[in-house]
């Protein structure tokens, strides 16, 4: 489990303080509230309903541009589809079996470096294939039948 109150930055070791997200964003976002390190820049936002509560690990640039990148394939299989919100529970079950951590450890805003770049190569990997359900409704891709 990360640290919800993060007071040291998990990629330097620096001093985290919590305070505006405006010192980053340059104006209130969300919850209006972040975790800072104050040695890297490495940031985190918060939780809207519960302000203190951060959405993950604090990220660097190269964190949060493996973030986006895992994001850009994972939310193509089940954004504006039907049954979208199950597509999006059972695909985090999925990456998980196929990284082997726990579900509830399976989130992109949860993963360091490694784990983004080990999520990314699986990503890129079914990227072009087709999703599909077993009898058993466990995930599965397979190339697409067009080509």
């Amino acid at each position: 489990m990360i640290n919800t109150n993060p007071t040291r930055c998990n990629i330097c070791g620096g001093p985290v303080t919590y305070g505006s997200n405006a010192r980053v964003y340059g104006r209130e976002y969300g919850s209006g509230y972040c975790y800072l390190c104050e040695r890297c820049g490495a940031y985190v936002g918060t939780h809207k309903p519960r302000p203190r509560e951060a959405l993950g690990l604090l990220a660097d640039e190269p964190m949060r541009t493996g973030k986006k990148m895992c994001h850009a394939i994972f939310d193509s299989f089940w954004k504006g589809k039907p049954k979208a919100g199950k597509k999006r529970h059972d695909l985090y079950r999925w990456l998980a079996h196929e990284m082997d951590i726990p579900v509830e450890d399976c989130h992109f805003g949860h993963f360091d470096i490694d784990q983004l770049r080990r999520a990314y190569i699986i990503l890129k990997g079914v990227k072009d294939k087709q999703m599909w359900y077993d009898n058993c409704g466990k995930i599965h891709f397979k190339e697409d039948d067009n080509g």
